[in-house]
């Protein structure tokens, strides 16, 4: 289904990115593991078959990192990556009376800043090379619904569908497509420290009753990087 894509993944060294590297390999892309932890990342490369895949490090909340990893595939590859996901993303959990400005500052900075500079880079060069492509933002419900203690991460991922809705409209012409996914409560290295008791508040407003899986979310990415949704753009798939 992904035979001939380059697929770049950012936050790939864990949870949702890890597991959308392994999906999008099993289809056959060739994977660009991105992440702040560059052991992480090579670690990820591990768990998928084949040697043509990388790993490379890149902090997505700094424009100079995110340029020196893209000129690095592109002198591997010869080529800009034809699907990007933006999995990157952090908490910084406060109550709002308490939150500090570093607190709203360093989650903004890598959830729709973030998002916005490597999106930005992977797309000049696809526009720049005449080559269409796919990208895929990671919002969360938590931004349509918003959470105590979590105004900060609220916004910036209700900012991350917006901010898809308008690029696609920019982008469509040049054969690009971008598109949100927003997923539920998902069980990963960052919701595992989340209280027990606010765990099972969740689960029980969940119509399946359990937390979903990073491979379901990956699986919907795989679609969306694939060419069956060839007509789907601007547009957000909720996954609860």
């Amino acid at each position: 289904m992904l035979a001939g894509k380059i697929a770049l993944i950012t936050g790939a060294g864990s949870g949702i990115g890890r597991s959308a590297c392994q999906i999008l390999s099993r289809e056959g892309a060739q994977i660009i593991a991105a992440d702040q932890n560059e052991a992480n990342a090579a670690q990820t490369i591990e768990l998928l078959s084949g040697s043509h895949h990388l790993s490379v490090p890149m902090d997505v909340s700094n424009a100079s990192t995110i340029s020196q990893a893209l000129s690095s595939i592109q002198s591997k590859l010869s080529t800009p990556p034809n699907v990007l996901v933006n999995c990157a993303g952090i908490t910084r959990d406060e109550f709002f009376l308490k939150m500090s400005e570093k607190q709203f500052q360093d989650v903004f900075d890598v959830n729709l800043k973030g998002t916005f500079l490597v999106s930005q880079a992977v797309c000049r060069g696809l526009v720049q090379a005449k080559i269409p492509g796919s990208i895929i933002n990671i919002a969360s419900v938590v931004g349509r619904t918003g959470n105590m203690g979590q105004s900060n991460y609220a916004a910036t991922k209700a900012g991350v569908e917006a901010f898809t809705k308008s690029i696609a409209q920019e982008l469509a012409g040049f054969g690009i497509r971008v598109n949100t996914i927003v997923p539920g409560f998902i069980e990963t290295p960052m919701t595992s420290t989340v209280p027990d008791k606010v765990k099972q508040t969740f689960q029980h407003l969940i119509p399946l009753k359990r937390f979903g899986k990073p491979e379901e979310i990956a699986e919907v990415i795989s679609f969306l990087a694939s060419d069956r949704s060839s007509y789907v753009t601007g547009t957000s798939v909720l996954v609860i």
